[in-house]
């Protein structure tokens, strides 16, 4: 399971609907020095396990041709969660969509 969490006043908190049942979540992301990851303890009852991750552990050297690879190959869908698709000059509205939720991935065509 992926643990999703949201940044309310610079604080992050779990969001329960994802941190359900048992087995490990977790957090992928690099947030700011500052920010605070806030959940309630109840959420690591029964067994859960709450992990943390620089990068999804990706060694970029190695793993970006591989997954560009697998990708070119049709061996991922990646398709499929890009929402939205914009030149770089409207790059603030790549933004906009996404503090809206209204995409889940944006791809800026940086030749457009």
């Amino acid at each position: 399971m992926i643990l999703d969490y949201i940044l309310l006043h610079s604080r992050f908190y779990l969001k329960s609907p994802y941190f359900q049942g048992w087995g490990v979540a977790v957090l992928v992301s690099v947030p700011n020095r500052n920010d605070a990851f806030k959940t309630h303890p109840v959420n690591l009852l029964n067994e859960r396990t709450l992990k943390g991750t620089f990068f999804g552990n990706y060694k970029p050297r190695t793993d970006i041709p591989a997954v560009v690879e697998r990708y070119m190959n049709k061996e991922l869908e990646l398709d499929k969660f890009i929402t939205h698709s914009v030149p770089f000059s409207e790059i603030n509205k790549a933004f906009e969509l996404m503090l809206a939720r209204e995409g889940l991935r944006c791809v800026i065509r940086m030749g457009a």
